[in-house]
């Protein structure tokens, strides 16, 4: 059973990836959270792919400062919140219990509380 974990963990990494690639060229899919989910994919599938990712340049451009240090550009954290609030906004309008409208405005409230207090901002390298 262990493998087949590993192996769904894998595919899903080279998917996560392979949509972060994507991000890269087309702003309106968010790519470090995509990549992000691919590291995590990677270091819980196998170890032999997380040390690949980890050595690529695509790792090192677009996780390797946040990973290490807990730091974005303002670019990433705008990117990754609007796409956020976007996915958030759909439940919102979606649903129709008036308690997970609470539930999805305060996890946007944490969001950005975290997002703000907790990454530092810093300027993008060129």
């Amino acid at each position: 059973m262990k493998k087949v974990t590993n192996f769904l963990l894998i595919c899903a990494g080279f998917v996560s990836l392979g949509i972060g690639l994507l991000g890269i060229i087309l702003p309106v899919i968010p790519t470090t959270p995509l990549l992000l989910l691919a590291s995590y994919c990677f270091v819980k599938g196998s170890e032999k792919f997380a040390v690949w990712f980890k050595g690529t340049t695509i790792y090192k451009k677009h996780l390797e400062e946040f990973v290490t240090n807990k730091t974005m550009t303002l670019k990433q954290k705008i990117t990754l919140n609007l796409f956020a609030d976007s996915m958030i906004a759909i439940a919102f309008f979606t649903v129709d219990k008036w308690s997970v409208r609470v539930i999805l405005i305060l996890v946007v409230i944490y969001k950005y509380y975290y997002f703000i207090t907790k990454i530092k901002t810093v300027k993008a390298s060129k």
